[in-house]
Parts: structure tokens; C-alpha cells; sequence
């Protein structure tokens, strides 16, 4: 039958229900557990005869004769109901099979049983319509010619599919470990600005929009770097900021225009200091989420366990390109690029050239988490150089399964020499905030912070191939 003529059907019955007096869409549901809470403590139950409502979507309905076994599921699991003609009537029965419908939302009350097969089922004695289902649920949902539609209708995607809707617990718990980790080692979670004056805190190209009340332009944040550090001068040593950034730029497996990221940072600490921390960090939140050190990863498989690889820049560039770029001219990078068919321009910085290179021969190449540190100064305008070495930054990213998942560093506390950066950096006059700069003369302690996206995180521990699967309503084009 066409979808167009199960609606018509549908709203057939939608009427007939009204017609008998009975709101199909009730205010009140009474239910008194969940599908969970009846399976675990189905023996207590059954021995005392409990009378149990239980609420659910209906995901099957099978037939036989005077007898109607129903499969229905609420968050928390599936069960089964048996419906028969001798127990709740003629009438009742018959007004069940014409107007109720897989997919529809029903309450059902009765008594617990074992079918003859050990199957543990509710007898209903009474089942009430909470929501009626016009359209029906897909009968397959799998297959590539599925997977816009899967996106575009997160919650088809979410019924359908099981493991989906694991995946997103899994991230939830991911957020919440995260906090209680945080938490305990003192630090503050705090809260800045969406809407910035200034899209400070980063290169990205942001979105603009205008606040009519005071008649001026603002930006949907692309970071809170520079809000939290203004924080530290204030006096807070430890703190942190979960929410959404949003940056106007492409749209790949690996970016999303918004997207959520922590930002930590951290007073009277270094880069060092940090990296130590970030290794004992996931570790915890790996263990408590995933209770293995060891994951499944594209095939592959992630070890967390023992100590993280660190590698410079600079050695990473060598190994995997076989050049030093200490004494490469920026001709040669471009030449390396042009042969790995990467499009530049000719004019693009020479951080821009090695960023590129770094992208295309060497990040892929990395599965296990590795610290990649000390990249070129000119790689790092908001960063302190290292201490005897002042062409590098005092910075580390980690990397795992060739995703950049954390990006940190020892932040630039000294004013004049972050006004020089602004000036020298590829940052344009309308982005170089002076409330901050403002901010840092009256002294920032040193510190340490680091930026961290959440969805890059959560699609490696799910195994998820696309930061798509691990959004529940990812950016879409219009149909």
C-alpha cells in the first residue's frame, strides 16, 4: 500500500477513536515502570502478581485468531504483550485490531506471565491510545541510498536503529564523565559569550549576524579562548567551558559549521604539565566509558594503555617527507604540495604551507595517540615560544586515528609581544581584540590551555566513520 493511502487509513482511524469519545493524544500517561525496571525484576513480579502499566511504542503485532501478541519498547528496552479476545473482550479486542497500528504510542495495563516458550510477557488487561502514528515506520532503514535520510530524520534513524541510539548515550556519558573528571580535580565550569563583537580565538571564517536592540554586527563565536583567558586575569585558576562553536568554512567527515568543544585552561602550568594531564585525562574517560584502554577503530585497533608518543614537528615533516624544514624555502613546500595535487596559492604564509603538508603526509599516517609538539612560532599566534628556542611554540597536539582531537599550548601572557603577533600574523585589523590585549596588561599569570572537540572524541570512541553520526542533527543541504 502507498504511504499516501496508510495516511488516509491512519486518519481514518485517528477519527473513528475520537468518534467513540476517547482523546487519542491524552495529556496524563500513568505509567508505573519501565520496560527496564519489568524485565529485571520480572520473578518478584510474577510471584506477587503485581499489576504493572507499562508504556511504549508498538514495533510489532501478530495475529492468531482470539489471541494478539504485541511488541512494544520504551528507551529502556522491549517486551512483549499478549492481548486476548476471552480477557478484555469481544468488543475491545476487535476495537484494538481496527484502529491500532505499529508505531502507535500505547499504555497497557495487566499482569505478568511466561508464555510456553519462557517468553516473558504482560497480559493486558486494558490498552489506551497515548499517541496515534499517521505514518508508518520504514520497514528497512539500512543501505547507502538511506544515509541522507537517516541524518535528515534523526528520530526514524533513532528508532530503527538500535546502535544509534547507543551511540548517542555513549556520547552523553562521555560529556558526563567529563565533568565529574573535571570536577574532581577542582576545576570551574563556566559559561562566555555565543555572540562576540570580535570572532576572536582563532583563524576560522565565522557567521555574522546584526543585534537590531543596539544596531551593531556580532559573530556566533568560533572559540571562548580569549573570554576564558580574561577569566584567569580576573583570578579564576582552573577552568573550563563545554558549549557550541560555529565556524562559516567546509563542511567534510571531520567538520561540521557547529560543532561542540571544551576549552580548559589552567594557571601556574606549561605545555609539559598539560600533556601529562590530557594522557591521565582520556585515559579515565576512556575507562569509565568504553571499560577498555583498547578500541576498534576503522578496522584498526587504538591502544591507550602505556605512555603516549611524542614527536616534534619538525621530526614528523622529516620522517614522512624527507626534508627538513629548517632549511626548506617556501618554493620547496609549495613543490611538495603541487606534486601531492594539494591546490595552494602561491602567495598563501608559509604557516599555511606547512599546516597543509603536515594535513596531507603525515596526520593520516598516525593511529596511535601521539603529542606532535613544537611547531613553528608562525603556526601559533596565541602561544609562547619555547624557552632557548624561540623560532618554535611551546604547543602540542594530540593525535589519534589520524584525527586532530586536541589542540594546546602555553598561552602568550606577555601584551607588547602578542600585539607584535596580531600585527604579524594573518589576523586582520577588525579580529585583533584590543579588550583583550587590554585585558593581558593588567597580567595574566602563566598558563596552559587547550581546545578539545567533543564530536571528533565521540566519533572515536563509537567507531563512527563521519562526524555525522555522532551529531544528532548534523548541518544538511535543503532538499
Amino acid at each position: 500500500m502507498a504511504i499516501e493511502d496508510i495516511y488516509k487509513s491512519r486518519v481514518k482511524k485517528l477519527e473513528t477513536i475520537r468518534e467513540t469519545g476517547i482523546n487519542p493524544y491524552p495529556v496524563k500517561a500513568k505509567r508505573t515502570h519501565t520496560v527496564e525496571e519489568t524485565l529485571n525484576s520480572f520473578s518478584s513480579f510474577l510471584k506477587i502478581k503485581t499489576k504493572l502499566v507499562l508504556a511504549g511504542r508498538i514495533r510489532s503485532i501478530r495475529k492468531h485468531g482470539g489471541s494478539t501478541f504485541i511488541h512494544f519498547e520504551d528507551s529502556t528496552g522491549k517486551i512483549q504483550a499478549y492481548l486476548g479476545r476471552d480477557k478484555v473482550g469481544k468488543e475491545n479486542y476487535d476495537y484494538f485490531l481496527d484502529n491500532f497500528d505499529i508505531g502507535d504510542i500505547v499504555e497497557i495495563r495487566g499482569s505478568l506471565f511466561k508464555t510456553k516458550k519462557g517468553e516473558k510477557t504482560i497480559k493486558v488487561s486494558k490498552i489506551r491510545m497515548l499517541s496515534k502514528s499517521l505514518l508508518p515506520l520504514p520497514e528497512k532503514w539500512h543501505g547507502l541510498t538511506d544515509t541522507e535520510e537517516r541524518f535528515r530524520k534523526r528520530y526514524l534513524d533513532l528508532i530503527m536503529n538500535p546502535e544509534v541510539r547507543k551511540n548517542f548515550i555513549l556520547r552523553s556519558n562521555i560529556i558526563k564523565e567529563i565533568r565529574n573528571f573535571l570536577s574532581d580535580e577542582n576545576f570551574l565550569e563556566v559559561e562566555t559569550p555565543v555572540l562576540q563583537p570580535i570572532p576572536g580565538g582563532a583563524l576560522a571564517k565565522p557567521f555574522k549576524t546584526h543585534l537590531n536592540a543596539l544596531n551593531f554586527d556580532l559573530y556566533l563565536r568560533v572559540s571562548p579562548e580569549l573570554y576564558l583567558k580574561k577569566l584567569l586575569v580576573g583570578g579564576f585558576e582552573k577552568i573550563y567551558e563545554i558549549g557550541r562553536c560555529f565556524r562559516n568554512e567546509g563542511m567534510d567527515k571531520y567538520h561540521n559549521p557547529d560543532f561542540t568543544m571544551i576549552e580548559l585552561y589552567w594557571a601556574y602550568q606549561d605545555r609539559d604539565g598539560l600533556m601529562k594531564f590530557v594522557e591521565m585525562f582520556l585515559k579515565e574517560i576512556i575507562k569509565k566509558t568504553k571499560k577498555n584502554l583498547c578500541i576498534p577503530y576503522e578496522g584498526r585497533e587504538i591502544n591507550f594503555k602505556g605512555s603516549w608518543e611524542i614527536i616534534t614537528f619538525r621530526d614528523l615533516i622529516k620522517k614522512n617527507c624527507g626534508f627538513d624544514i629548517e632549511k626548506s624555502s617556501n618554493q620547496q613546500l609549495l613543490k611538495k604540495l603541487f606534486d601531492l595535487g594539494q591546490k595552494v596559492d602561491r602567495n598563501d604564509p608559509r604557516e599555511i604551507l606547512l599546516d597543509e603538508l603536515y594535513k596531507k603526509t603525515c596526520r593520516p599516517n598516525i593511529l596511535q595517540p601521539t603529542f606532535v609538539v613544537d611547531h613553528p612560532l608562525e603556526m601559533a599566534v596565541l602561544a609562547k615560544s619555547k624557552e632557548g628556542d624561540q623560532n618554535y611554540a611551546d604547543r602540542f597536539q594530540l593525535v589519534i586515528g589520524g584525527i586532530e582531537l586536541i589542540n594546546g599550548f602555553s598561552e602568550l601572557n606577555d601584551p607588547i609581544v602578542q600585539e607584535k603577533r596580531f600585527q604579524y600574523s594573518k589576523i586582520s585589523l577588525e579580529r585583533r581584540d584590543k579588550s583583550f590585549l587590554e585585558a593581558l596588561e593588567y597580567a595574566m599569570p602563566p598558563a596552559a590551555g587547550l581546545g578539545m572537540g567533543i564530536d571528533r572524541l565521540a566519533a572515536l570512541l563509537t567507531d563512527s566513520h563521519s562526524l555525522r553520526e555522532i551529531i544528532l542533527f548534523p548541518t544538511m543541504r535543503p532538499k
